[in-house]
């Protein structure tokens, strides 16, 4: 298996050598070919996607982890869709980002240069198999994927018309390639190719993002895992703050930018708590409540610390009932895990207070925490979203796949 992921490795390396020198039209007429491809083998790709499901269903795979599995007519286009906007957006590779002159006549420059071959790890959903290739061919980069063992097929098909799209665009096919393998030691030797992999990102689980950090001896992206919480102030308007919360919720609670726990002032709490429990409930959420919120809500279950800090990605909504914003700020800083916080009022202090304590890579004043997602930030797709603090935070784009070289021209100075 080693011998076959470094065979891999070495064709990504010198595809990645390859792709630094091309054009921004000729990465751009890839990606659009690409995009064209995935429209025009839909029938394949949705047909080997439905063995994926097969097999889940027959496993007893959560809902919640089906509906990151299934693909549609509507997903694959939106996948397609994804590489045009990427295509469209301008190219930060050889951007100057600074240069300036030293009193010696050197002339420096800061150019944005891509990474160079980057390692994937994820799970379940297809969707990252399109967005990591066609974000890395815009910056320059090869990629290594390797998706989640309930997602083979699906993968397997997606490269392949991947791939196609390359080749018709007159770019190398090596660009991008599959561990097409259900052996979970992939993963460990994957991460052991220091010299061969410049970077490794994982995205999915908390499992998963652990076991990366702490086997890889790759510089590792740390993606995060989305215990994303809502604050309902006391000034909030009560329409838009259930409006808020039952999207945050509800729309598609198998993702990390789902919130897993509703913080609500308790002034607010007693005139529209049971409403708001009661909207929910018609959407199937089960909620778990602090002793306040039970009061109020008699039919909710009662949380456990360990509700606290779980991310349910399932219509389970923990709530806790709190005095005041400085409240909700502890409790996020201490269960949080800095992906995705909001908060809704109508107080612009309270607001900014809230915006500049919070820990977290995304914080929102009266926004559904669902919008923490490349696409809906304009960045056409997205890596990942990344919860650590060196270079890169947040959704990650096409800026967050480059580094940069300083570039010195001179005379003939010498250093005394």
């Amino acid at each position: 298996m080693r011998e076959e992921l470094i065979r891999q490795a070495t064709e990504l390396r010198i595809a990645s050598q390859q792709l630094a020198n091309c054009t921004t039209e000729q990465k751009n007429m890839a990606l659009l070919a690409m995009a064209d491809m995935l429209e025009s083998r839909q029938d394949e790709i949705l047909a080997a996607n439905a063995q994926d499901m097969a097999r889940g269903e027959a496993s007893g795979m959560s809902k919640s982890l089906l509906d990151r599995l299934r693909l549609t007519p509507e997903r694959v286009r939106a996948m397609a869709e994804g590489l045009r906007q990427v295509a469209a957006l301008d190219d930060p590779v050889g951007k100057v980002l600074a240069e300036w002159e030293r009193p010696n006549g050197m002339r420096l420059q800061k150019i944005a240069v891509p990474l160079g071959v980057v390692g994937m790890i994820y799970e379940s959903r297809p969707n990252v198999t399109v967005d990591a290739a066609g974000l890395c061919i815009k910056t320059g980069n090869a990629v290594m994927l390797r998706g989640g063992s309930d997602a083979l097929s699906s993968n397997r098909q997606l490269v392949e018309v991947l791939q196609e799209g390359l080749r018709r665009a007159g770019m190398t096919d090596k660009a991008v390639q599959l561990v097409a393998t259900v052996d979970r030691q992939a993963v460990h030797e994957m991460l052991q190719l220091r010299g061969y992999l410049d970077v490794v990102i994982p995205r999915g689980g908390a499992g998963l993002i652990q076991r990366v950090v702490n086997e890889s001896k790759v510089p590792v992206i740390e993606t995060g895992v989305g215990n994303c919480h809502l604050y309902i102030a006391r000034s909030a308007e009560p329409e838009m703050a259930m409006d808020l919360a039952v999207n945050a919720k509800t729309q598609r609670p198998s993702v990390c930018n789902t919130i897993e726990t509703l913080l609500v002032d308790e002034r607010w709490a007693s005139s529209h708590l049971a409403e708001l429990a009661a909207r929910l409930a018609e959407k199937g959420v089960a909620l778990k409540g602090c002793a306040k919120a039970r009061t109020l809500v008699p039919a909710m279950e009662e949380a456990s610390e360990e509700d606290w800090e779980t991310e349910f990605l399932d219509l389970i909504l923990a709530v806790k009932v709190v005095g005041n914003v400085d409240e909700a700020i502890a409790h996020i800083n201490r269960y949080g895990t800095k992906h995705s916080e909001g908060i809704v009022t109508a107080d612009e202090q309270e607001a900014e207070r809230f915006l500049q304590a919070v820990d977290a890579a995304v914080v929102y004043h009266n926004v559904s925490t669902r919008f923490s997602d490349g696409f809906e930030f304009g960045f056409g797709a997205e890596i990942g979203i990344s919860t650590q603090k060196l270079h890169a935070r947040g959704p990650m784009g096409l800026e967050a796949l480059t580094t940069y070289k300083y570039v010195v021209r001179g005379n003939g100075q010498i250093r005394q």
